[in-house]
């Protein structure tokens, strides 16, 4: 059970994080769809700033958590600077938000696969004759407890073997969620996704609301690409997360655009992510037997599973799911 739960909690935080982008970018009046992009330029960027480092000996294996929060801060940065090109897109040229979230998603796994074939003809890498990277020399902490110390079930899933960039992004989750609820910069960006015309009436500059919601949106997406990268994925050369950031889309919509109900949502969601992937040696009872893996049903099925439980819950619960009213339009200062 302690198993479980944490390797929940690794497949939940990226989701949960990467759905709080979203919601930051529309609640402001932007959809973001590059959030896949976003997260892939920023998983690239962390992991190709942890091997430079590691490989010019800047810092050890015992300095592997602050090494790892180094990366967090530079693949924030960089996806918020990747995320800008949206933003003038949308705010500034006022063109179709789909269309530029879709060209992004495009955009961004063809200069990732550029620059890993370019890294591989170097041969700094360390690649192997497949392609495939040896990303990562970050391995989960006890912070410095030893590995088979135990302080009982609970504070085991909280302390033993885990990834430090578990607990920052769920503390950066919950700093933009009073952010965005609690503070006066926050309730005018989401007035600029609700009645941009009232806002400006105020003297609220839209454009910079709307610039300041998409550059959150695309450092959370960047964030939350690396931490996937790092605690779930061991990022290859393939320049892609697995339909992560559609499925913080899904978690996005189900939450109803509030991050409580993403918070839960992204439990949910990454439970049968966890299902999916550990199900051949998941030991639910704890008496040796790999139930999920003995009663006959197929792989693909389980892998299915999150894919499928999102279109289950959308088409139950979309109905219900109150957008911000100006998403998507084009603000006119003319317009009334």
């Amino acid at each position: 059970m302690v198993f479980l739960i944490q390797q929940t909690l690794l497949f939940a935080v990226p989701l949960m994080i990467v759905a709080l982008a979203g919601v930051c970018a529309e609640r402001s009046g932007v959809i973001n769809l590059a959030l896949e992009g976003i997260m892939i330029f920023g998983a690239f960027i962390g992991v190709l700033f942890v091997r430079i480092m590691q490989e010019n000996n800047i810092f050890g294996q015992e300095q592997g958590q602050i090494l790892m929060l180094l990366a967090l801060l530079m693949s924030a940065v960089c996806g918020a600077i990747f995320s800008l090109l949206l933003a003038f897109s949308a705010i500034n040229l006022k063109a179709d938000q789909t269309i530029g979230g879709t060209a992004l998603n495009m955009l961004s796994p063809a200069i990732v696969l550029f620059f890993i074939n370019l890294i591989a003809q170097q041969n700094t890498l360390g690649m192997t004759k497949g392609g495939a990277a040896s990303w990562f020399m970050i391995r989960p902490s006890t912070f410095g407890l030893p590995k088979d110390y135990s302080w009982g079930a609970i504070l085991d899933i909280l302390i033993n073997k885990v990834y430090l960039s578990t607990y920052i992004c769920l503390l950066v989750f919950v700093g933009v969620s009073i952010f965005l609820y609690k503070t006066r910069l926050g309730l005018r960006l989401r007035s600029c996704g609700e009645n941009p015309q009232a806002a400006d009436s105020l003297g609220i500059n839209v454009y910079k609301m709307r610039y300041i919601g998409v550059t959150i949106s695309g450092a959370l997406a960047g964030m939350g690409g690396f931490t996937y990268a790092l605690t779930t994925a061991n990022c290859t050369s393939t320049g892609e997360v697995a339909g992560y950031g559609f499925l913080a889309l899904a978690v996005m919509i189900f939450g109803n655009w509030t991050p409580l109900n993403i918070a839960l949502g992204g439990l949910l969601f990454g439970l049968f992510k966890c299902i999916a992937a550990t199900y051949s040696t998941l030991d639910i009872n704890g008496d040796g037997v790999y139930m999920l893996s003995e009663i006959g049903i197929s792989p693909y099925v389980y892998r299915m599973l999150p894919y499928l439980i999102t279109l289950i819950v959308l088409a139950f619960t979309s109905k219900k799911s109150r957008v911000p009213k100006a998403e998507g339009i084009p603000y006119d200062k003319g317009q009334r």
